[in-house]
């Protein structure tokens, strides 16, 4: 993805949201400028100070009208309604890591080999089920591996009939 440098502010739009929905105060994200105000598919993924998930939650396409609508719901969303954790707490904003993934829109491609799990997320999709795994994560070396927890994610059984799309992200994190 060629593009500028995402700037530091979607972090803070990312904070600022958890933060006004722990004092269950509203939160209307600024705008922000070019090209940063487009809308697109986002992830905020969630750590612990020692680096632990901690949630993440996003969209492949987007739902909001702007972009940092979008990081703002999606940051809320992995602090309060990642199904897999507790809501977030007050105490733990402090130390909090926060890491935002910028999508391309996904692509189909014919066959795993498409793939690589270094630069490329995957979608896998059968029927209306739809399991989706981020690039670059820790430990997730093999294509087939990540096919295989992205299809478990989305709870599509081994040797069923699916569909392969791949994006890439630009990552920002605090």
């Amino acid at each position: 993805m060629s593009q500028p440098n995402p700037p530091p502010a979607l972090l803070q739009v990312a904070r600022d949201a958890i933060t006004a929905q722990l004092h269950d105060q509203p939160y209307d994200p600024p705008a922000l400028d070019a090209p940063w105000h487009t809308s697109r598919g986002v992830f905020v993924t969630l750590r612990t100070p020692d680096g632990q998930l901690r949630g993440c939650i996003g969209h492949l396409e987007p739902v909001c009208d702007n972009l940092a609508a979008e990081i703002a719901a999606c940051a809320r969303s992995a602090a309060f309604r990642d199904s897999r954790f507790y809501p977030l707490r007050a105490a733990e904003l402090e130390g909090l890591q926060i890491e935002i993934s910028l999508m391309t829109p996904p692509e189909p491609i014919d066959s795993a080999r498409a793939l690589d799990p270094a630069r490329y997320g995957v979608v896998v999709t059968s029927g209306n089920r739809r399991g989706v795994l981020l690039p670059a994560i820790d430990g997730i070396d093999r294509v087939e591996e990540q096919v295989r927890i992205a299809s478990q994610k989305a709870g599509i059984p081994p040797g069923t009939p699916r569909s392969l799309e791949r994006f890439e992200v630009v990552k920002i994190s605090d």
